[in-house]
């Protein structure tokens, strides 16, 4: 016939529910715990969103700004050129004699002359 087990000392099942009970707790909170982090994660992750989006505003009405700073500049410079060609025209010439130079003074710099076999 069949038997119910019997524990094997007085006590274990009443330790053994306990322990399955205190388990269910441990797993009921682990769960709460999670739910936690999960509600603080969006929270963190829409925070970011938001700074992200503020920082990104900001940097597009600095960008905008500068362009229409420089815009502005550009436009005045080519009214100078187009009023004094001849002006405009020395000038140029000139920045670009001092930069040719200065390369050819940089080439020469560099150039190592004491290993040429000739």
């Amino acid at each position: 016939m069949a038997e119910t087990l019997k524990p094997a000392a007085p006590g274990v099942g009443d330790t053994q529910e306990a322990l399955e009970k205190q388990i269910a707790t441990l797993r009921n909170e682990v769960t709460e715990i999670n739910k936690m982090l999960a509600k603080r994660t969006v929270g963190v992750l829409h925070q970011a969103r938001e700074r992200a989006s503020d920082l990104y505003d900001d940097a597009s009405k600095t960008a905008a700004g500068a362009a229409k700073q420089v815009g502005t500049q550009l436009q005045a410079v080519s009214e100078v050129a187009r009023k004094n060609p001849g002006t405009t025209a020395t000038v140029l010439g000139g920045v670009g004699i001092v930069g040719f130079l200065l390369g050819v003074a940089v080439g020469l710099t560099l150039a190592d002359t004491r290993r040429r076999w000739y």
